[in-house]
């Protein structure tokens, strides 16, 4: 069930209300199967009988309208995939962070300024263990890493020789395993917005893919290189994994945010 939290203008949402919301604020009658939805958000006094948004709403409204920037946070731990995301208005900046097995997020307005920090929050960014790792890049193959996955749940001893099966190399498969195993969650930032490329209008799009392996540290993954576009990737696409400090990660989230002055012009 949606909710709302008026001491931090919170929001408790799913999809589904959200695009109710949409629909309403477009002047546009839901689809016939949002009308459950609707009835939820009604109950809830944020929308009136004759379909009118409440204020409570305004920001959320304002930003996914006429969207500026729009980012997609996809992490991937031992409860599966969780999404959070941040959707830049013109003037209102909203983040929703989701909850395993949970389908509603929490939708709530956040300064501009404070976007890498919400970002760094969500993907639990945090200084790492001081252990330094002998190999400070790891490669192997996606294959190679589909076969260590696989074994993974039955038999943790055995992903260092899948790796190898897979041909990874004796140097590689002894680092590789053991970030294998230690793997806390995969997580990966996506930055989407309209720009402009050799003159003409452009959709954008940069991203950012880290392991963090809890007391190994957090590792970029360098290649396959993001963003990742359908059937780019095969079974022999080359893996690297980087070493790198929580700065850096920062400095990198920072980096595939566009600038205000970049947004019609970032190539």
């Amino acid at each position: 069930m949606p909710g709302y939290d008026s001491s931090r203008s919170r929001l408790r949402l799913a999809d589904r209300h959200v695009r109710v919301i949409a629909r309403l604020a477009a002047g546009k009658t839901p689809a016939a199967e949002l009308f459950p939805s609707l009835g939820e958000l009604q109950e809830l006094g944020l929308v009136g009988e004759e379909g009118q948004l409440s204020p409570l709403l305004r920001e959320l409204v304002e930003a996914i309208q006429a969207p500026v920037v729009t980012i997609s946070v996809e992490i991937t731990g031992e409860a599966g995939p969780v999404h959070h995301g941040v959707v830049v208005g013109a003037d209102s900046v909203i983040v929703h962070e989701g909850w395993p097995g949970e389908e509603e997020s929490e939708y709530i307005p956040v300064e501009p300024r404070t976007l890498v920090f919400e970002l760094a929050w969500m993907v639990h960014l945090r200084r790492g263990a001081d252990e330094q790792p002998a190999v400070p890049r790891v490669v192997s193959t996606l294959k190679a890493l589909d076969a260590a996955f696989g074994v993974l749940e039955e038999d943790p001893g055995a992903v260092r020789d899948a790796l190898t099966g897979a041909g990874t190399s004796e140097e590689m498969a002894g680092p590789l395993s053991e970030l294998v195993l230690s793997l806390n969650s995969y997580w990966r930032v996506t930055v989407a917005w309209d720009g402009e490329r050799d003159g003409a209008h452009a959709p954008m799009l940069l991203s950012l893919a880290v392991w963090d392996c809890g007391p190994r540290g957090c590792w970029i993954r360098e290649q396959p290189e993001e963003p990742i576009l359908p059937g780019q990737v095969t079974p022999e696409t080359p893996l690297e994994l980087v070493r790198s400090e929580a700065g850096e990660i920062w400095r990198k989230l920072a980096d595939v945010i566009p600038e205000k002055a970049e947004l019609g012009s970032r190539t």
